[in-house]
């Protein structure tokens, strides 16, 4: 044992490409760490540059779609607009300070654009819209998904074929409103544009289990509420190193809060204004990497794998999506003529809704992480920079970021199709997209085209022991120490993951080949 750990460590040593810090010499580009505040096009890389998306076989076409997406990118909301006005007043109270206990060299540290400096929303009384940045992101998304899968919207629109859905949030069903328009740009005969109406239905926030679950889970809240605390503990420690280095770097005594409200600040102004020059300016890419990496945490803690009540309270959605591929299956099996069954269910939802729902998926996990899930074992935090991870806010939930779930028909009798264990032939398979790029189901041995059997058993039937009601109505432990646990597993998972990565080859896929002769 002692061995192995050494080994480990050595290993550590000597993987510097396993370790990120911005150099001098290389671009680094804030917009694209902002985490769950970063613009959808800012986002869209692959995160696993290594994987290799699927070749969907000859014959397969696209009977059914499944789109969870969040809305786009929206204004400060009005407890945030007073933050920055609140902020306002801070900074000129600092630069007065400055200028009545320095002179000379030391004043003309401070950045000019402080002086004087107003929130662009000063004065606003309502926030949290969608703003023309966020239209512009799912209008356009709309079109994309047209052109990806052009033969599921070649129908006549129909409500009850093209279901729209969205939570009752202005800003959702904006979002909705606005794919919609790209969606069916061209198909209509309103305006210049050809446009036509379509329905977007919305239930009540007080009962929607589907897609505002993490409203009306009570267990959720209690949770939530216990935990933002120790969530900004763990903060704690990153903002405090990086007020220092402002302090000695401005000559301004700015506080803790002083620099979370700076960075939220950065996140706004980069990403609704595109202005970096100005508070995103004032850290180093470094210390926006980790300040990236507190936002990340959060997200993880709150919204994501931190806590399994985090998705299992999002179970509903995850029903509901693979009922609908299975109605499809029905429909194509009864040879039920195309304009006569759903096509595709479009949803517009939240950070909130999005994020459990990934996780739902098994997506963005490191290492044997996915079979402690199905273990139902807690994960370790995401690991700290420079080291490199696969949750980060900007990639699993930007504004506009989505999943889709195609489902595809293949042949049965095509040489080239995948094959299921055993003898049997799969005719349904299920394509999984995030952010519109084809992304490995650790569930479905990292493949992105898996058989639609693999998909129910190996992905979504672990989850379906648990239910809504039982979940969201039982009194869970709530302690401060979850999170300790979390850290004190944190060098050990570290260590463990690198050892896999290094060592152990991956496994191969032994369900899901493609085979090319006929059985």
């Amino acid at each position: 044992m002692a061995f192995a750990f050494s080994s480990i460590l050595l290993a550590l040593l000597l993987a510097p490409s396993l370790l990120v810090r911005p150099s001098a010499g290389e671009s680094f580009d804030v917009r694209q760490h902002l985490s769950t505040v970063s613009r959808y096009g800012a986002a869209k890389d692959p995160n696993n540059a290594n994987f290799v998306p699927s070749a969907i076989p000859d014959g397969c076409k696209a009977v059914h779609l499944n789109l969870v997406a969040r809305h786009g990118t929206r204004s400060p909301t009005k407890k945030r607009i007073k933050e920055l006005d609140q902020l306002a007043i801070r900074l000129d109270t600092l630069l007065n300070d400055a200028r009545e206990s320095q002179k000379g060299s030391s004043l003309e540290k401070i950045p000019k654009w402080l002086s004087g400096w107003q929130s662009p929303w000063k004065g606003r009384e309502k926030g949290g819209e969608l703003i023309s940045k966020g239209e512009d992101e799912l209008y356009h998304l709309g079109i994309r998904v047209r052109e990806i899968f052009p033969a599921l919207f070649d129908e006549e629109y129909h409500p009850d074929i093209f279901t729209i859905r969205a939570t009752q949030v202005p800003r959702a069903s904006a979002s909705a409103v606005a794919f919609g328009m790209g969606l069916f740009s061209g198909k209509g005969s309103l305006g210049p544009g050809q446009h036509r109406a379509f329905s977007v239905l919305s239930e009540s926030r007080a009962s929607d289990i589907c897609l505002r679950f993490f409203d009306t889970c009570q267990t959720y809240k209690e949770f939530r509420s216990s935990q933002e605390p120790a969530v900004e503990k763990l903060k704690e420690p990153i903002l405090d190193e990086i007020t220092s280095s402002l302090v000695t770097r401005f000559q301004l005594n700015f506080t803790r809060r002083d620099v979370a409200s700076l960075w939220f600040l950065c996140k706004q102004e980069a990403s609704l204004l595109e202005i970096t020059d100005q508070a995103c300016a004032l850290f180093s890419a470094y210390e926006v990497s980790l300040l990236e990496w507190t936002d990340d945490l959060e997200v993880f803690v709150l919204k994501g794998y931190g806590k399994a009540i985090n998705y299992r309270m999002g179970v509903p959605l995850l029903q509901e999506v693979v009922q609908s591929m299975e109605q499809a299956i029905m429909a194509k099996e009864e040879n039920r003529t195309p304009a006569t069954f759903e096509k595709a269910r479009l949803r517009f939802a939240h950070a909130e809704t999005l994020v459990p729902f990934t996780c739902l998926l098994g997506l963005f996990l490191e290492g044997s992480e996915f079979e402690q899930i199905q273990r139902e074992q807690p994960l370790c935090l995401p690991p700290k920079p420079p080291q490199k991870r696969n949750w980060r806010g900007s990639i699993v939930a930007p504004f506009s970021g989505n999943n889709m779930l195609a489902l595809y028909q293949c042949p049965g009798n095509n040489s080239s199709g995948v094959m299921l264990s055993g003898a049997h032939r799969s005719k349904y398979f299920v394509h999984v997209l995030h952010n519109e790029i084809p992304t490995p189901v650790p569930g479905c041995g990292n493949m992105d085209f898996c058989p639609f059997e693999v998909f129910k058993e190996r992905v979504v039937n672990p989850h379906l022991k648990h239910d809504f009601h039982s979940v969201c109505n039982v009194k869970l432990e709530l302690p401060g120490a979850k999170i300790e646990q979390m850290k004190s597993c944190s060098l050990i998972c570290k260590l463990s993951n690198l050892f896999r990565k290094l060592f152990i080859p991956k496994r191969s896929n032994t369900y899901t080949k493609i085979q090319k002769t006929e059985l």
